[in-house]
Formats: structure tokens, C-alpha cells, sequence
């Protein structure tokens, strides 16, 4: 009988899919705004059109007709290589997406090469050190914390106005030829480069503590022909965050079009959704599905050709839970990380985060205002710890629904993975706009919109831990000796899982703090005046060059949860009970 695999597969893509594409069809009929009204506005700025002009309008774009007409008619031109017309603009929808893809595919490929860039230099120390069998103790991976913690258009505003304002090294925007990738490349893959080095740096020991390495330790082999061999068994891992991670950034690096005023697919889709555009809109949503799609299929292939005939032939070898210590200094400075946010937070709520005094605009630090104040003459330190619980506690809240969504789903076999591919590509905001049109904005709508595209970096890992550990000798052994599901993943699949996916989650808690910032911003979520976290680097972006300070408090704070985030899922690691797989389990 053939294997059903695939054919769930598809199905889970094919669900997925036309869920996503209904969805954006009935944005303008589920927002509770006139779309000839919004299309109008797009169109011309008029604040107060006529009841003749919009009827005209409803009459040319055929709005009377319903979503399901709309959308019938949009995929019937497809196989013609016709996508509509602009509702907006009126030009042809094809030619302007295409090019838009082509530009956010080219800055794909240079953050791709950033982002291995730095994931090699943070995962080099453990390599280095696991081949000469020196590796005695773990990291906090304070280093990968603290870059993964970096707001990509933070990042973004300082790269554009240091080494293309200042120093005039690189255009500060623009899309004018390969130096104008530069800059965007840095600010999108450096944080991107050190998630997945903090997640391959985390994988590493183990993989150096599997009985073949030591055999080759005994054999004499020289720690230079380790770490190709390492390295593939470890990459098998880390690659179903490598590429939907870089992917994912051809509709999500929004914030980072806007700062360097590049014409990509992400600005163009948010772009169009804004002024419910919805040709543009539900080609480019096609096209980042596709995208996802093909993420997925390849990395499936590049982890067949690494690890070989022993995934399928179950002749993996379990990489045990590695015996490492970690030095004292460490978590003295753990502490002291710790003691210092704490402070920040209890000095800022003895203070009025709501006092507005003009006559203190952007004035730097001092005793009486130690972080500055913003550009209401706000005190940034009150805002700050005012804002603290509010920002974490929906942050924490959001990574553990995404988790538990995510290893379900990851559990779920292949319709699981057809969906993760889909969802993959699609950006948080697009989830936002479609979310708000229901529930209206609030903070706990947009919460919503970011898990339910949230999940998918952790269903990924999911699925790809559980097809390897499945694949091991001894969970084999156990099965053999009737070991039933609830011990099996009690006790061998869970261990094998959470633990990485503990580790990722931790990496990605400051990226879900900007991506709720993000959709309060456009007013899809929290709303002013709430000091939260991300609300406060992105009302103050604009005075960075100014008034950096209005910034450093924030992003400083970001940078200190995120390591003691990653310290925190790194300080205790489940043990396997291997020596249990001799008692049947009826």
C-alpha cells in the first residue's frame, strides 16, 4: 500500500491555503468599512465623498456582488497569467507583484548569507572546543540572547544613519543595486544569524557526546575531520528554523522596507490590506504561501540528504543529554542581570508614567529623569517599569499558547506540516488585519493574530525532532519490548523535544514583544498611551539620531529578559530513561 504521507500533506497545504485566500477575500466585507470608501480614499485623499461616487465605485469594482464572486473571479484568471487589476491604481496587478518578489527574494538571499554568517561565528567557540573534546562547560548564550533581542527596525534606523548618513558608506535607502542590499541584509539577518546560532550552539554538545564521535576520538581522527560529520547531524535539526525563519522575512521584514524605502513584497502586501486593495493583496498572499510551501520541501530534502539511509532505516544514534557545568562567574552575572531589571522596573513604578510636561522634551539622562524622557517630556524610566508586567506577562502568555500549538501541530504528522508551510510565510500583520476586522483592536486580539501564525517555527522543530528520535535504535528497542505511546512520549519523544524547543522559544520572546508593538503601532493592538515595551522603541525610532537615550531603556530591557530567557531554558535539561526500555509497557 502507498504511503499516505504525502497526499496528507497536500491536503494540509491545499486547507490551508484556500482557508488563508477566503480570509483575505472577505477582509473589506469583515472590517465593518465601506470598501468603495476605503478604495476612494486610497484613490484620491477625499475625506468626504459623495454617495454618487462611491455608488460608482461599488459599480466598477463589482462590490455589490459579494466575496465569493470576487474571489471565483481573481482565480479564474490565474491559469491566464491574469491576476486583476489594481482597485487603486489600476494597473495590472501580475507585473507589480512579480517585481516586488523579485526584490524581497534578492534581500532573501543576502540576509541568508548574514544569517549563516553570524550563526557560524556564535556556534564556533562550542565547535572548536566539542572536536578537541575541551568542552567542559556550557554558555548562558548571553550573546545570541542579546542579538536575537535586536529590533530589526531599530537595528535598521541606526545601520541607515550611521554607514549611509554619517559616514556615507552604503545608501541610506532606496533599491538601486547590490550596495543597497547591504544595510537591510545586516539589520534583518543579524538577529535572524543569532537565533539560529543560539539554537545550534544549544544542539551542539549533544551531538558531540554520541557514541560514534567518541569512537572516532578513539581512532585517532584529528579534530578537523569532526566537524563536517558533526556538523550534519547537528544542521538536521536546526534547519526547519534556518529557512522558514529566512523566508519568512520576504513578507515580514515590513518595518525594515519602510526605514530604507525598499519596494518589497511584505510592504506592498501591507500596502495593499491597508486600503483593502485586494488584488495585489491576494496575489502576493498566494505567492508567500508558495513560498512557505517550497521552504518546506526543501528543507525535508536537505535533511534526507544529511543524515542518509539512517532516518529512514531508524540507524540514528541519540544524542544524550550532555554533562556540562556551568562556571560560577556565570551565574553571579545571571543575577546581577536579573537584580538590575528588577530594580529598573520597581524604580519606574514609584514614578508617573503619565505626566506630560513639554517644557521636558527629549532631555537626556540625569538624577531627576535617569533614563531621559520622550518627546512628551515623559519619563522614560517610569514608562519603563509601568510597563514591564503588561509587556511580558502577553509575551509569555502568547510563547506558551505558540508553544503548545506548535508541538501539537508538530505532533500531527503530515497534514500538520502542510499547514506549517503554508502558515510559515505569512506575516503577523496580514494575521492582524484579519483578526481586527473581527474582534477589533485590542491587545488581546492582537495577541491573538500572532499565535495563530506564531506556532509554526515550533511545529517545525517539532515534527523534525520527533521524525529523527523516531528514527533512533533504542526508542526501536523499546517498542520491541512493548512500550506503549504515553511511554514513549513520556519518556523518550517529550525529553528528546522540549528542551530545544524551550530554547527557541526563549530566542523568540523579544521578537513577540516588536510583533505585538508592531500591530498596537498600526493600531491593530495596544494602544496609546500604554508604556508597553516594543510601543515605547517604536514611538520613539524617529529621535534616535537625536535623542538615543529615548531608545537605550527599552532595547536594553529587551536585551536583558532575552538573556535571562535563554539562561532560564538552558538551566535544567529532563533526563532520558533508557534504562527502563527492558520492562514491557502494556
Amino acid at each position: 500500500m502507498a504511503d499516505a504521507s504525502p497526499w496528507r500533506a497536500g491536503a494540509g497545504r491545499v486547507a490551508a491555503g484556500s482557508a488563508m485566500l477566503a480570509a483575505v477575500a472577505f477582509l473589506p466585507w469583515l472590517s465593518g468599512t465601506d470598501p468603495a470608501l476605503t478604495v476612494l480614499r486610497a484613490r484620491s485623499a477625499d475625506q468626504a465623498p459623495t454617495a454618487d461616487q462611491l455608488a460608482a465605485v461599488r459599480e466598477q469594482l463589482g462590490l455589490d456582488q459579494g466575496p465569493f464572486i470576487q474571489l471565483g473571479r481573481w482565480l479564474g484568471g490565474l491559469p491566464r497569467g491574469d491576476a486583476g487589476t489594481s482597485w487603486v491604481s489600476g494597473a495590472p496587478v501580475l507585473p507589480q507583484v512579480t517585481s516586488a518578489l523579485g526584490v524581497s527574494v534578492t534581500l532573501m538571499f543576502a540576509t541568508l548569507v548574514v544569517t549563516i554568517a553570524v550563526a557560524a561565528l556564535i556556534s564556533a567557540r562550542t565547535l572548536s572546543l566539542g572536536s578537541r573534546r575541551r568542552l567542559r562547560d556550557r554558555g548562558t548564550g548571553a550573546v545570541a540572547a542579546s542579538l536575537a533581542a535586536l529590533p530589526k527596525f531599530l537595528l535598521a534606523s541606526l545601520l541607515a544613519t550611521v554607514f549611509g548618513v554619517w559616514l556615507g558608506w552604503f545608501p541610506p535607502g532606496g533599491w538601486t543595486g547590490p550596495m543597497s542590499m547591504v544595510l537591510p541584509a545586516l539589520a534583518l539577518g543579524v538577529p535572524t544569524g543569532a537565533v539560529i546560532g543560539g539554537l545550534l550552539d544549544h544542539a551542539l554538545p549533544a551531538t558531540f557526546g554520541e557514541p560514534w564521535v567518541r569512537t572516532w576520538h578513539a581512532g585517532g581522527f584529528p579534530p578537523g575531520r569532526l566537524v563536517r560529520p558533526v556538523l550534519r547531524r547537528t544542521l538536521a535539526g536546526v534547519l526547519p528554523q534556518l529557512m522558514p525563519s529566512v523566508v519568512g522575512l520576504v513578507g515580514g521584514a515590513v518595518a525594515v522596507e519602510k526605514v530604507f524605502d525598499i519596494p518589497g513584497l511584505g510592504r506592498l502586501a501591507l500596502d495593499s490590506a491597508l486600503a483593502q486593495d485586494l488584488p495585489p493583496l491576494q496575489t502576493a498572499t498566494l505567492l508567500l504561501a508558495l513560498l512557505g510551501v517550497a521552504a518546506g520541501l526543501l528543507v525535508k530534502a536537505l535533511r534526507h540528504l544529511l543524515l542518509g539511509p539512517a532516518l529512514r532505516d531508524g540507524g540514528l544514534a541519540a544524542p544524550p543529554p550532555p554533562a556540562l557545568g556551568r562556571r560560577r562567574a556565570t551565574g553571579w552575572a545571571l543575577g546581577g542581570c536579573a537584580a538590575l531589571l528588577l530594580a529598573v522596573c520597581v524604580a519606574g513604578l514609584l514614578r508617573d508614567p503619565s505626566h506630560v510636561d513639554t517644557a521636558a522634551r527629549l532631555l537626556s539622562p540625569s538624577a531627576a529623569h535617569p533614563l531621559g524622557t520622550d518627546a512628551l517630556g515623559r519619563d522614560m524610566l517610569a514608562r519603563l517599569g509601568h510597563g514591564a508586567l503588561r509587556t511580558t506577562g502577553v509575551a509569555l502568555a502568547v510563547t506558551v499558547a505558540c508553544v503548545v500549538i506548535g508541538m501539537l501541530l508538530g505532533m500531527a504528522g503530515a497534514a500538520g506540516a502542510g499547514l506549517t508551510e503554508v502558515l510559515s510565510a505569512v506575516p503577523a500583520v496580514l494575521a492582524g488585519l484579519l483578526t481586527t476586522a473581527v474582534t477589533g483592536p485590542s491587545v488581546w486580539g492582537a495577541a491573538f493574530a500572532v499565535c495563530l501564525v506564531g506556532w509554526t517555527p515550533y511545529a517545525a522543530q517539532t515534527a523534525a525532532l520527533l521524525e529523527q528520535e523516531r528514527a533512533t535504535g533504542y526508542l526501536q528497542a523499546s517498542i520491541s519490548f512493548g512500550a506503549g505511546p504515553v511511554h514513549l512520549l513520556r519518556h523518550h519523544l517529550l525529553p528528546a523535544v522540549l528542551p530545544a524547543v524551550a530554547r527557541n522559544a526563549a530566542l523568540r520572546l523579544p521578537t513577540t514583544i516588536l510583533v505585538l508593538a508592531s500591530l498596537g503601532f498600526l493600531g491593530l493592538g495596544e494602544q496609546p498611551p500604554t508604556p508597553e515595551w516594543g510601543r515605547l522603541l517604536a514611538e520613539n525610532q524617529p529621535y534616535l539620531e537625536l535623542a538615543p537615550w529615548t531608545t537605550l531603556g527599552p532595547a536594553g530591557a529587551l536585551v536583558l529578559l532575552s538573556v535571562l530567557a535563554a539562561a532560564g531554558s538552558s538551566a535544567r535539561r529532563p533526563k532520558r530513561r533508557r534504562a527502563r526500555v527492558h520492562r514491557p509497557v502494556s
